[in-house]
């Protein structure tokens, strides 16, 4: 067995690790500095259900062909009746799903989710998406703020986070929105993410 001060040790040299290879890929460069002006004040956030079917499947026809392979791991041309019964008609504990709706144009622009372990159930996966044209104006990170405030009050402790070794606006984010993210795996085309969950510091509805 290894000491806690061998264990805090490897743990605090996974996190330099993450946060240098953070800068020696450019991720602290904005990706967004040409993009159309997008006003956050306009998005509602709210717990995605079963009549949010139809907007899912639009918003998924307007992620682009790399959008979709970083959120899906795989190329993927559309959605089956069941994954988007399984996505939107959820049961807000053991899976839980928000969504960003642009009020003006009134449309879906980005889902954020948990899956909780079912042999861990303080553990629960978790993954953000956002429509192309609404990527690096905030809507991912205010989806995760609020999906991490949810899933504190709800018993989870530890997200868990399998990235495309190329989405680096989802690794910038975990390395800019939680201080202590941990790499805790990596193969040729992904890499596995563990993040600490706090109870939010405002009382829980």
């Amino acid at each position: 067995m290894y000491s806690s001060h061998v264990l805090a040790a490897v743990g605090a040299e996974r996190r330099r690790s993450l946060h240098r290879q953070t800068q020696a890929d450019g991720l602290i460069r904005s990706a967004a500095m040409s993009a159309p002006v997008h006003d956050l004040d306009t998005v509602l956030i709210r717990p995605i259900s079963p009549a949010d079917a139809p907007g899912l499947r639009e918003g998924f026809a307007r992620l682009g062909l790399q959008s979709r392979r970083m959120r899906f791991l795989s190329s993927k041309t559309s959605l089956t009746d069941a994954e988007v019964a399984y996505f939107t008609d959820v049961d807000h504990d053991k899976h839980e799903a928000l969504v960003a709706v642009d009020t003006v144009a009134k449309t879906g622009i980005g889902v954020a989710r948990f899956i909780r372990d079912p042999l861990v159930p303080e553990v629960a996966d978790v993954a953000v998406t956002v429509v192309d044209e609404w990527q690096g104006h905030g809507v991912g990170s205010e989806l995760l703020r609020q999906l991490t405030d949810l899933a504190g009050c709800r018993g989870v402790r530890r997200f868990t986070a399998l990235v495309s070794n190329d989405n680096m606006r989802m690794r910038r984010m975990l390395a800019r929105m939680y201080t202590d993210v941990e790499l805790v795996g990596r193969d040729a085309y992904t890499l596995s993410y563990e993040v600490p969950v706090q109870r939010p510091l405002e009382p829980c509805a």
